[in-house]
């Protein structure tokens, strides 16, 4: 996770930004993305072709940002396409590692340390070390972590390695205001529990805390009028949002004082997480002790002790949501 220590909490969007494309040849240069001489260029940005069996995606499933890349993956059904490598929910002052894994290495990439493949990708590389990570398995080099673009191509550029029934998760009717959704979910909710739980400042948290507040309301009524957040069918938004969800009352209500009211006070909310948590290719991802591990123990100018809490209570995920 990065992000930038200031009195209000800003997140650091500046992430390697090349991109898995359908018939890229390899090395490609991707200088249309940005206008000629502009500052904001990045330096040796490349495309890489889309190629089953040649990229592996890190991604922790502590981690709400990996967690939407897993989540997308398992719905298109590219588990056999892509392979997944899974991170620990603790990190040490490298990185992210493959402590899960026997002898603490990635069995497919041979590392500990995600750290490891950033550097063999950009040497010394100063940036957070972050997830999720598509990672070239030959070079064990990172090509991207850029997380929205991730599965943004995910489903754009890996299409014909779909399964057959895989949802239309970007449909063309809806994207213009699914983009609008999308945003306001990211910068005050997705977001929003981080402006809160970082604060530096009383009025840098009072200001976090009434912005995700108001959009918390606002997902409520938009929620008791429709299943999913553009209607009858999911989404990429509800992918975005469920990944919050999921973390609200085991973690932001207590450890980000995110505490006007539980995700459980809040009927169309809460049905809608659980009506999301049963639907295969998302409650399967889901790991509360793995993500609370996290946060409580990751977090230490937040949670000193490193106490991580028993609750809450995760029986209520499987009841009856009443939504369909």
């Amino acid at each position: 996770m990065a992000y930038v220590e200031e009195s209000s909490f800003e997140r650091d969007m500046s992430y390697i930004p090349d991109r898995v494309l359908v018939g890229a040849r390899s090395g490609d240069p991707l200088d249309d993305r940005f206008p000629s001489g502009s500052k904001d260029s990045p330096r040796d940005v490349k495309v890489w072709p889309v190629e089953p069996g040649r990229y592996r995606l890190v991604a922790a499933k502590a981690c709400p940002w990996a967690n939407r890349a897993i989540i997308v993956r398992e719905l298109l059904g590219l588990q056999e396409v892509i392979g997944l490598g899974t991170p620990g929910p603790t990190h040490d002052a490298q990185s992210w590692t493959f402590d899960l894994d026997p002898d603490g290495l990635d069995p497919v990439l041979g590392i500990h340390w995600l750290q490891e493949a950033y550097f063999n990708r950009i040497p010394g590389y100063e940036r957070g070390i972050t997830v999720p990570a598509i990672v070239d398995i030959g070079s064990k080099a990172v090509v991207t972590n850029d997380f929205p673009q991730i599965t943004h191509d995910l489903f754009f550029e890996w299409r014909e390695h779909h399964r057959p029934d895989a949802p239309d998760l970007w449909p063309a009717d809806l994207r213009e205001e699914m983009e609008e959704v999308m945003q306001r979910v990211f910068t005050e909710v997705n977001n929003g529990v981080y402006r809160c739980g970082f604060a530096g400042t009383q009025q840098a948290y009072d200001d976090a805390y009434a912005r995700l507040w108001t959009a918390m309301d606002w997902l409520e009524e938009r929620l008791t009028a429709r299943r999913y957040l553009m209607g009858d069918a999911i989404t990429e938004a509800d992918v975005r949002l469920f990944t919050t969800l999921a973390r609200f009352d085991a973690v932001y209500h207590g450890h980000f004082k995110c505490n006007r009211n539980k995700l459980t006070e809040m009927p169309a909310l809460w049905g809608y997480a659980r009506d999301l948590f049963q639907t295969p290719g998302f409650g399967e991802t889901i790991d509360f002790d793995q993500i609370k591990a996290h946060y409580y123990v990751v977090h230490t100018d937040v949670n000193p002790t490193g106490i991580v809490p028993q609750g809450p209570d995760e029986s209520g995920w499987t009841t009856p949501h009443g939504r369909g």
